[in-house]
């Protein structure tokens, strides 16, 4: 799916109508005891941060989405059953937290209590007015502070309805939203057919923050993996890494708006060529970790590439359909100074992607908190990203284009930079969001041009070519 923001999506003019959770669910949620399931250490890390930010002055939106059209006339109660269907399947959504003194506690609405509201808000002529108040209502409705966090919204056409489905980040990750045309696209077609969905049981996410936490709880400041950590921060200047690259950060400045820069790179066959000839080191994601090493060297002039590797941890069939935050991150550190030609390069990423990759199970907020170091967050992204997500497995991928099916992320506030690459039917799509200066824009160019260069230079003459 193409990750974009929401003044990219092909938005056109119709009908706007929402859906929020009904006000008699969230006064019922009011009142409900103590789920004892505590949070995800990635959640309760991002609720503070998002609190920490606030205090600070400064409001963050951090949700993701997806926008997706559904062809023809819509009946808008059947759509409305399929989002609450939908909506049931994955316990999270009607899961919250509140504050009891400076500690997060869950509280879990029951399924039956689960109504959503649907308000016609009116028709929208001009497109950029309507994204503005789609994003000024996700902004509101899809946030780390509140709860609900979630809003979904339908902009009605004679010809058909684009669907948008926003949520907090704590209950998303960027494979859960990829699923989710499909999924709606479906009950919707079961429901007009007359047809029983036939959909194995997926497993709650809740149950998994509670089963990952109690692993995490277990282990002290003496474990291998903390000082591991405790070296890596070490390298990075006692902070986890920024991209080594100069994005004309103010020392000490207040927190910089970003910018979306986003480009399908390279067609099909020329990924299917990198990724051939990468295979003996792992394929396309330690390829692009390799190439992001060579051309970040190139640019910053770094002698090591230092990066926080994500990595789903869904390790059980249980959690693969799930939606929930399923990402852990490892550490890995590159001397690509050292390297005379890709091949060796890659040699080096794959070296230390299987010997740190297990890292990733152990939440980072956990090691953070075992380190002792004061670690208050200020800013959403603890550290920049390169994440790469090959979704031409996920059902219904064929259809994203003709769909015209998004993954959205809000673009707001941000010094770090994440990178995003997902591999497609049609190739290889890179989106990035970055700080919003003159020097991040010149560099960020430089590293899409160079890293289009390198995928081809790797495709079309193999690995072995000098550096």
């Amino acid at each position: 799916m193409r990750m974009t923001d929401i003044q990219h999506c092909e938005a056109r003019p119709g009908l706007l109508v929402e859906w929020t959770l009904d006000q008699e669910a969230i006064e019922t949620a009011t009142g409900l005891p103590e789920d004892s399931r505590p949070p995800a250490y990635v959640q309760e890390s991002h609720i503070r941060t998002a609190k920490s930010v606030r205090e600070d002055g400064l409001f963050v939106p951090t949700w993701l989405g997806t926008a997706f059209d559904i062809p023809g006339m819509v009946d808008l109660d059947v759509l409305q059953d399929a989002l609450r269907a939908w909506t049931l399947r994955h316990e999270t959504l009607r899961s919250g937290f509140r504050w009891a003194g400076d500690e997060l506690r869950r509280f879990t609405l029951d399924a039956e209590a689960v109504v959503l509201h649907r308000e016609v808000v009116g028709e929208f002529s001009d497109v950029e007015r309507l994204v503005q108040r789609l994003q000024d209502r996700f902004d509101v409705a899809a946030n780390a502070l509140s709860w609900p966090n979630f809003i979904y919204a339908a902009i009605v056409r004679d010809d058909g309805t684009s669907v948008y489905m926003a949520f907090d980040h704590s209950n998303v990750d960027g494979y859960s939203i990829q699923r989710i045309p499909a999924e709606i696209h479906e009950l919707c077609a079961a429901a007009v057919e007359g047809r029983p969905i036939q959909w194995e049981p997926v497993g709650s996410y809740v149950d998994f923050c509670e089963i990952e936490r109690a692993d995490a709880d277990r282990i002290d400041d003496t474990h291998e993996i903390v000082a591991r950590w405790r070296e890596f921060i070490d390298l990075c200047g006692g902070d986890l890494p920024n991209f080594p690259v100069d994005l004309g950060l103010d020392p000490g400045g207040a927190l910089p708006t970003q910018k979306l820069m986003h480009d399908m790179l390279v067609d099909a066959d020329d990924i299917a060529a990198f990724d051939e000839a990468c295979r003996p080191f792992g394929g396309v994601p330690v390829g692009l970790l390799a190439a992001t090493s060579l051309v970040v060297h190139k640019i910053g002039g770094e002698p090591a590439f230092r990066t926080v590797v994500p990595f789903h941890t869904r390790a059980k069939t249980e959690w693969q359909d799930s939606v929930g935050w399923y990402v852990g991150g490892a550490p890995i550190e590159i001397h690509t100074a050292q390297a005379v030609d890709f091949r060796c390069i890659l040699e080096m990423v794959h070296t230390a992607v299987h010997a740190n990759r297990p890292m990733a199970r152990m939440p980072i907020s956990r090691v953070l908190r075992l380190l002792g170091s004061d670690f208050r967050p200020t800013s959403p992204d603890l550290y920049s990203i390169v994440s790469f997500i090959d979704a031409r497995h996920l059902p219904g991928s064929e259809r994203w284009t003709e769909l015209k099916a998004y993954g959205l992320v809000r673009v707001s506030y941000g010094d770090r930079v994440c990178a995003w690459f997902n591999r497609l039917h049609e190739g290889l799509y890179f989106a990035g969001r970055y700080p919003d200066t003159d020097i991040a824009y010149k560099n960020m160019r430089l590293y899409v041009e160079q890293m289009r260069e390198v995928i081809l230079s790797v495709a079309r003459n193999g690995p072995g070519e000098p550096v």
